[in-house]
């Protein structure tokens, strides 16, 4: 955590960079690696339009200790995601699948317990859904045109994120960061009272 900036310090709102800000990100990722949690919790997404989409997974996947990055379809350029993440890009594992299909048979084999976030029927509001974490657990965001395909949902359970605003949906890395969230949370109170 940063100490409360002095008034000469912030310029157009914003915190000018002070004594404890001289470090790069990378030296204060490096720094703060050695006592960062990881989760038995995973993240998968499918061939984003919008290389942002995915540079933004991977900064949220770093930020709160998901475990893996299931990309399905193709995987922009490493110099391409790497300022979209936050520099944070050799601190995550991804894992490419080349379709839906073999992301399914790879979530099988591996034991790995699929929940996707769609606009369907059998969808429950995710507020609602108590994540199991007896095996490892993948959390599924769509791609933004078509959202999850439907061979991953059917092998999924499925849950929405309530929008009680005039939109109805969120741009999908925002989704994964909800998603993301709510999994932690669950998972440390689950095992905060263990």
């Amino acid at each position: 955590m940063f100490p409360i900036p002095k008034k000469e310090n912030i310029k157009y709102g914003c915190l000018m960079k002070t004594s404890s800000r001289k470090k790069t990100r990378r030296e204060r990722y490096d720094e703060k690696k050695h006592r960062a949690k990881t989760y038995p919790i995973s993240i998968a997404c499918v061939n984003f339009m919008h290389d942002g989409n995915l540079g933004y997974v991977i900064r949220a996947a770093a930020c709160f200790g998901a475990q893996n990055i299931h990309v399905i379809g193709s995987i922009p350029s490493r110099s391409v995601l790497e300022p979209l993440s936050g520099s944070l890009y050799d601190y995550v594992t991804i894992k490419k699948h080349r379709n839906p299909r073999d992301f399914v048979d790879y979530a099988r084999e591996e034991g790995i317990k699929l929940v996707a976030a769609e606009l369907v029927d059998a969808a429950v509001p995710l507020s609602s859904y108590n994540f199991s974490f007896g095996r490892p657990l993948c959390l599924v965001v769509g791609q933004e045109e078509c959202g999850v395909p439907v061979e991953i949902l059917k092998n999924s359970d499925t849950v929405y994120i309530p929008l009680p605003g005039v939109g109805y949906c969120l741009n999908t890395s925002q989704a994964a960061n909800i998603m993301l969230y709510e999994a932690i949370k669950q998972y440390d109170l689950i095992h905060a009272t263990i």
